[in-house]
């Protein structure tokens, strides 16, 4: 009897330990992650918080934000076709961008997997080369090659294949181009991440089992890296529908996205509750992408069957 109550309290002993141990460990944690978190909470969700707000506040162009309440911001941007427009045109324009962006980076990537030694990492200079330089310099590298008097145009009209200039600059195509320009990397980054992760015998085994290389890659390879296809999309897709320097620079006036709407709205107009609601919409947009990129993530990773 006595022999048993030693071992209990022992075991006592041992839980109150590891009990101690694991509250340390937490705390360890929690003040290891304290300085991070109050930076974010103090420059990221704090001013986040604040432009909520004062997307909920009234407006008047003599007196400046008001003290009323009101719901009218978001109201007059979902009632108006004007807005709208400019709402769908920055889904398309993210979306157009986001499956350019596949279409282009996975040979890319897959090329970049199987390479090996001075080749890859030449490779990898080179996908990752647009990122060492300003997004303001690219963006005015491409005005050089699509402005009317442009590379392009002057080498089509010296060609003979056009008479007149085409008008490449100051359109949604302009936008386009740079925005999977500046965004290429992240996409071929992602991808290749996946296709670095498969295990070679399942595509041996697929080969073995009599499939072939055009089989193997739609019924393998594609749904196996499908989770990098999506990171990436979610992040080209947030990153382009959010972007501003791009579409200012090769959209202009003629192409207006939700990110210039904010950006006019508050610095041209002074109207800080209606851009600050624009932008809450642009956010809520993002999180609906990070949501459905979360759903389709989780079944992508229920597993591949070759059929």
């Amino acid at each position: 009897m006595q022999a048993d109550m030693e071992i209990k309290q022992e075991q006592e002993l041992l839980y109150e330990q590891k009990k101690k141990k694991s509250t340390r460990k937490k705390l360890d944690s929690w003040l290891l992650l304290l300085p991070t978190l109050a930076i974010f909470i103090f420059f990221f969700v704090l001013p986040l918080f604040f432009l909520f707000i004062t997307s909920f506040k009234t407006f008047d162009a003599s007196s400046g934000i008001g003290n009323d309440w009101t719901l009218q911001n978001y109201v007059k941007f979902l009632t108006d076709t004007f807005y709208l427009g400019v709402l769908w045109r920055t889904v398309k324009i993210g979306l157009i961008t986001t499956l350019a962006a596949i279409a282009i980076s996975y040979p890319v990537a897959y090329q970049m997997t199987i390479a090996k030694g001075r080749t890859k990492n030449y490779l990898t200079l080179l996908v990752l080369s647009p990122l060492l330089i300003s997004m303001v310099i690219r963006c005015y590298g491409w005005v050089i090659l699509l402005g009317n008097n442009g590379v392009i145009n002057n080498a089509l009209v010296k060609l003979g294949l056009i008479d007149q200039p085409l008008t490449l600059l100051y359109t949604e195509f302009s936008v386009v181009i740079g925005m999977v320009h500046v965004l290429f990397p992240y996409m071929v980054l992602s991808i290749m991440g996946s296709l670095e992760r498969i295990d070679p015998s399942v595509i041996r085994a697929s080969q073995n089992l009599g499939a072939s290389p055009i089989r193997t890659f739609f019924s393998v390879v594609l749904p196996l890296t499908l989770p990098g296809i999506f990171a990436g999309s979610v992040m080209v897709f947030s990153l382009a529908v959010s972007s501003f320097v791009t579409p200012a620079i090769l959209g202009g006036p003629q192409v207006k996205l939700m990110s210039f709407l904010t950006y006019e709205q508050v610095t041209t107009m002074l109207n800080w509750p209606y851009g600050s609601a624009i932008g809450f919409l642009l956010i809520f947009i993002a999180t609906i992408t990070i949501i459905v990129y979360s759903k389709l993530l989780a079944k992508s990773e229920k597993g591949v069957a070759i059929q």
